[in-house]
């Protein structure tokens, strides 16, 4: 695993299960996008994740998703942003078994189609 990626690691009974972060991210966006209500995610320049709009941070307590997202007009942003937390967070830890510590929704703009 010489590659330059970060890895999350989860000890077990038989040995270690190492997961990128890149698969973590895409995980985090696919869960996002199908919440209604969402119009897309961002278009972030980063060489740390491949994901678009996620970043991801790991800490001891878990992990810290960050998402950059646009929401479409005519829904309310906090309840869209919620289920966004409640998807992102769930997907993540249902599929791989890590915490969420948090996952912060940054909300760009809005779209109007």
């Amino acid at each position: 695993m010489g590659d330059n990626k970060d890895y999350m690691t989860h000890a077990e009974e038989l040995g270690c299960i190492h997961i990128s972060e890149d698969v973590l991210a895409s995980l985090a966006a696919g869960a996002a996008a199908e919440v209604e209500g969402i119009s897309g995610l961002m278009n972030l320049a980063t060489k740390k994740t491949n994901a678009r709009g996620v970043r991801l941070a790991m800490e001891e307590e878990g992990a810290v998703v960050d998402l950059y997202i646009m929401i479409r007009y005519g829904y309310a942003i906090p309840e869209v942003a919620e289920k966004i937390q409640a998807a992102v967070s769930g997907a993540i830890e249902s599929m791989t078994g890590f915490a969420v510590k948090a996952v912060n929704v940054h909300v760009g703009g809005v779209s109007i189609q």
